[in-house]
């Protein structure tokens, strides 16, 4: 009789536990219902003075960015449809206000809102909180500190470091290019922009280019792919769901031997100052690497950077720096094959330039004004980073009169800006001379934007036009590019911009006149 009331009691307790659980979740639900609700008619009323293309009632216009090599030719025909700006919307509850107009591009950047919230997040547990996702006072402390790395005295060593690694790429092309088969030439640029980024930012030499086992090499190859999937696979767009994967698992992995190897770095390099004490000795013995320069940075008040920050900055110089040059570098290359006539009179420059020596030196870097028209032409078309995103710290009102609140995700497409017809005059037609300093002068200060523009603009720009100068000009001393018509490139997104089937090129020794 006992045991039975005791199972009767048993049984109650269970079922009011059971009821007040389904309440408790159903409560959860419909609090969060509420709140998402209130999040899209918070966008939806920020965006109606903005009309833009149907979308999808559950995905947005997820499903108009598939990976077909077709995403940026949608926006460019929304750009030409909804001038200045439109929304683009992903999933029911994320939308971004989408810039495609100079004007629209010059009232965004000239300001200093913060990165968004959703794409560059997952860039944070790799390379920290770097100058790239920093906002407010400890962003304008970094840009400060780190602005003096950047200076042409510092920048003049790196370009024999940077003719050196081109010339290790352009020797393992000639291994390939021996087989008569098209190359597909972005891996190579790639490991060459890895190399050099790795002996310009610590001056760590690790072969990379003809030896890819080292752990930490394997790991930031790892990690720039495994960044992209996760920005292109939204489930994994969830912490929860990311890390539970496979993908997760080794992007933590991966993250561990990167992190680890910054440090260890970082911890050998100040045991290194302190028995060299002052820094006119460091620069009488070496060129001083971008690691010196942040462990020598300090501010008005003496205040230098922790070792949290140094390990975010050298990470963040590395991603920035390796895979956005090569797409840069790999897309000239690829307009070069595409208008022989630019290619052959740009290698007449080169050689007039370099006569009997087979490198490029600081001086010669100003010496080759077409070479850098083609350059700048050949970022307009292929923007190795398409698009950018910003979070509005504050409200935002346009040319037009039109406004966004507070909070609002805006982006910049600089591909559509770059090929506006409205601002550019015939925009798919490959013509350097748009850069010559007369028509320079007369373009809209943001028609191109490579590099963004305003106060968080590209630190590493000049950097990165040394090295795309150094590295074209020695590939067509050395080779003659033509396409390969059974490979036509298929562009994607992927972090930055590549082609989805690979840049193959034919090469051929370029022949002395």
């Amino acid at each position: 009789m006992g045991s039975s009331l005791l199972e009767s009691l048993s049984s109650i307790d269970g079922s009011r536990v059971l009821y007040l659980a389904a309440v408790f979740c159903l409560s959860v639900l419909l609090l969060k219902g509420l709140q998402l609700y209130q999040t899209r008619k918070r966008i939806v009323s920020a965006l109606q003075a903005f009309p833009g293309p149907p979308c999808h009632w559950l995905l947005g216009h997820s499903n108009e960015f598939r990976d077909d090599g077709k995403s940026l030719q949608r926006v460019l025909e929304w750009a030409k449809q909804f001038p200045y700006a439109h929304p683009i919307w992903f999933g029911q509850f994320v939308a971004y206000l989408n810039i495609t107009h100079p004007e629209f591009a010059k009232t965004v950047l000239s300001r200093t809102d913060q990165k968004d919230n959703v794409s560059y997040e997952h860039l944070i547990p790799w390379i920290g909180r770097g100058l790239l996702v920093l906002s407010g006072p400890k962003w304008f402390q970094h840009r400060r500190l780190l602005t003096p790395g950047f200076h042409y005295d510092v920048l003049k060593p790196y370009v024999k470091i940077m003719a050196d690694c081109t010339k290790v790429m352009l020797d393992q092309l000639e291994k390939y290019r021996a087989t008569g088969k098209s190359i597909d030439i972005y891996p190579f640029v790639s490991n060459m922009t890895l190399d050099t980024i790795m002996k310009c930012a610590f001056s760590c030499h690790t072969d990379c280019q003809t030896d890819r086992e080292s752990p930490y090499v394997r790991s930031v190859y790892d990690l720039t792919y495994l960044v992209n999937n996760r920005l292109r696979f939204f489930p994994f767009h969830s912490d929860l769901i990311f890390y539970l994967s496979s993908h997760g698992r080794r992007f933590r992995k991966d993250c561990k031997v990167v992190h680890q190897h910054t440090e260890n770095v970082i911890k050998q390099r100040k045991e290194l100052i302190k028995h060299e004490e002052e820094l006119e000795k460091i620069q009488q013995k070496r060129h001083l690497d971008f690691l010196d320069i942040l462990l020598f940075a300090q501010d008005e008040n003496g205040q230098g950077l922790s070792d949290e920050d140094l390990r975010a900055e050298v990470d963040t110089f590395m991603f920035e720096g390796h895979d956005t040059t090569a797409s840069g570098v790999s897309w000239i290359l690829y307009c070069m094959a595409k208008y022989p006539e630019h290619q052959r009179r740009c290698r007449e420059e080169i050689r007039e330039v370099l006569g009997e020596r087979d490198t490029l030196e600081w001086d010669d870097l100003s010496q080759i004004p077409y070479t850098t028209m083609c350059i700048k032409e050949s970022l307009r078309l292929y923007t190795p980073v398409p698009l950018l995103a910003r979070q509005l710290g504050k409200p935002i009102t346009f040319c037009d009169g039109r406004s966004l609140p507070e909070g609002s995700l805006v982006s910049v497409c600089m591909d559509s800006i770059h090929r506006n017809p409205s601002v550019w005059n015939e925009p798919e037609v490959f013509d350097p001379s748009r850069f010559s300093q007369e028509n320079s002068a007369q373009r809209h200060s943001h028609a191109f934007l490579p590099f963004s523009a305003g106060p968080r603009n590209c630190i590493g720009q000049s950097f990165a036009m040394n090295e795309m100068k150094v590295a074209v000009a020695l590939t067509l001393n050395a080779f003659e590019l033509s396409l390969d018509p059974a490979h036509e490139p298929i562009k994607v997104i992927m972090v930055v911009l590549k082609s989805k089937n690979g840049i193959k090129l034919y090469l051929k020794r370029a022949r002395k006149e």
